[in-house]
């Protein structure tokens, strides 16, 4: 009974525990912005598409601007 008891609490905070996230950089945007401090807390915010509109975001906070690594061009565009 015990046994039993142990390997249901075991299989629950399997059940319950939140996986981690995998990935803080979004694919879909170029630019990312990293704001970090103790008024915003430190995330990743990819959700721009050029440096300058970066820029003018975190123009004035505690943050900067990266190239995001991670970013996939969408098949159907082609540079010319």
């Amino acid at each position: 009974m015990v046994k039993l008891s142990i390997g249901a609490v075991a299989l629950a905070a399997f059940v319950i525990v939140k996986p981690a996230q995998g990935q803080l950089y979004d694919p879909s945007y170029p630019v990312c912005m990293q704001a970090f401090g103790q008024q915003e807390g430190e995330r990743m915010d990819c959700i721009f598409t050029s440096l300058a509109q970066c820029a003018a975001s975190a123009s004035g906070r505690s943050a900067m601007c990266l190239i995001n690594p991670y970013f996939v061009r969408r098949p159907g565009r082609r540079a010319r």
